[in-house]
């Protein structure tokens, strides 16, 4: 059982520490779950965020993509599980997945990373892959819930067969949300909106420009947990 409210994951996609604080302070009780990720590790003050959100009764979701050689990665995760921190994304092959969920010992959940939704079938060729994406992502996901990830983050689009090939404790974390079903111009392809997201086996969903960006960021997400409440 998720709380309803954990379903929506506010990114932090901001420059500073300050400035995640401030939106934080404003959003209020509207969210519960937060991301952060690489632009405010490379702030300097990333720990201090994630145990200041804690204090505060937020979930933590690090979102750094480890990806490197698996004792590389596994390193990685030993010093992130000692922070208190939900999951971590790890971005790589079955040996760096492994590394990392036996370096998380339980305490730790790995999301592992499908295909970004940046990337569409034009951009998967050109790094190689001559599939399409659905069967790229959906063999990624079965193969990190048999090496004991915690789920994985993937297109809304691609939720629907993952969630008929896996089991239901199995969490599937779809960024690249849009507050209604068009596309924005931004660098997102592969997106959905609030209700297609779940309707199609999402357990969070991922929101960051449309509640960041509003005139009201608190009334914003306010708007969307009621969505996701009609779903629930």
């Amino acid at each position: 059982m998720i709380p309803t409210r954990d379903r929506l994951i506010l990114a932090l996609d901001v420059p500073t520490a300050k400035q995640a604080r401030a939106l934080v302070e404003d959003l209020g009780d509207t969210v519960t779950f937060y991301k952060i990720g690489l632009e405010l590790f490379l702030s300097g003050a990333y720990f201090e965020l994630a145990d200041w959100l804690r204090e505060r009764e937020k979930r933590v979701f690090a979102d750094l993509k480890l990806f490197d050689v698996p004792q590389t990665v596994a390193s990685a995760t030993a010093q992130l599980r000692r922070r208190d921190v939900d999951y971590v994304t790890v971005h790589g092959n079955d040996a760096i997945l492994r590394a990392a969920v036996e370096a998380a010992e339980g305490a730790l959940g790995i999301l592992a990373v499908t295909v970004l939704t940046s990337l569409d079938r034009a951009d998967m060729e050109d790094l190689g892959f001559r599939t399409d994406v659905s069967s790229v992502v959906l063999s990624r996901a079965r193969r990190a819930e048999q090496i004991g990830c915690a789920g994985v983050i993937a297109s809304g689009r691609e939720a629907e067969p993952i969630r008929d090939a896996v089991r239901d404790e199995f969490r599937i974390v779809v960024p690249g949300i849009r507050a209604a079903a068009v596309a924005g111009s931004d660098d997102q392809k592969r997106t959905v909106d609030v209700e297609e997201a779940f309707r199609l086996g999402a357990d969070h969903i991922v929101m960051g420009r449309p509640i960041r960006t509003a005139a009201d960021p608190a009334a914003a997400a306010a708007e969307v947990q009621a969505r996701i409440a009609e779903v629930f």
